[in-house]
């Protein structure tokens, strides 16, 4: 049964590391001793060792061990054999090429799907969807495949912004961006704020967090869903 947390960031401005969402994550993870750290997408500059250790200070919060991937040789027998599983953030192009380089698309999703705890972040996130096509991230690498994960019927947008109306900036928004992905393209696309994450437990995809999330469904006009609302019905 799929036990799965996607959460637009691993950081709220104005508090540390994992902290808005420590008190679900220490539920989440509470059978787990040791969490499998994915660092592949590492913010620009920042070492597969540092971005682990950042990881491994933030779960420190509930006294959970993290184990960085990349420290691994066999890294299809380190998913196989995980407690539990987190991908953090960066560039989803990054992340996404190196899933495939290594042959771990298939092995994660059986991880996920046979009821191995997962949580994502930012790209770690957006490739729980159906296919990369809705990150902000520039293409700086170029995977074998846009497809990703497919643990929810939809895409993700993590770190929706809404429009500034007050902003004299003539550049696309997010909405456009959306927009655009729907004229080739008919999955819907979830934009997660800041703050809020998505629950996926067995059947049941339901909005969590103090912030609505703002729904694109192909020839609808956009709409807001608020937390606690069940997702299940976009396909």
């Amino acid at each position: 049964m799929k036990n799965i947390i996607i959460a637009s960031t691993s950081t709220v401005h104005g508090s540390g590391y994992l902290d808005y969402i420590v008190n679900d994550l220490e539920r989440f993870f509470e059978k787990a001793q040791t969490i499998l750290f994915i660092p592949f997408a590492r913010p620009s500059g920042i070492s597969h060792d540092a971005y682990t250790e950042i990881a491994r200070k933030g779960f420190q919060k509930i006294n959970k061990r993290v184990i960085g991937l990349h420290e691994y040789e066999n890294k299809a027998e380190a998913i196989k054999t995980a407690d539990a599983i987190f991908t953090g953030g960066g560039n989803t192009f990054v992340l996404t090429y190196q899933l495939y380089k290594n042959n771990l698309i298939s092995l994660l999703q059986e991880a996920v799907y046979g009821g191995i705890p997962y949580l994502g972040t930012s790209a770690g996130s957006n490739i729980c969807g159906l296919t990369i096509k809705t990150t902000n991230d520039m293409p700086i690498v170029y995977p074998p495949s846009f497809n990703a994960l497919a643990l929810v019927p939809f895409n993700i947008n993590p770190h929706y912004l809404d429009p500034d109306t007050s902003s004299t900036h003539m550049g696309e928004t997010r909405g456009t961006r959306i927009r655009e992905f729907h004229h080739y393209n008919t999955p819907p696309v979830v934009g997660l704020r800041e703050g809020s994450w998505i629950h996926v437990k067995g059947q049941s995809i339901i909005l969590k967090g103090d912030l609505s999330a703002r729904i694109f469904e192909y020839n609808k006009a956009p709409y807001e869903v608020f937390p606690g609302t069940e997702l299940n019905h976009l396909k």
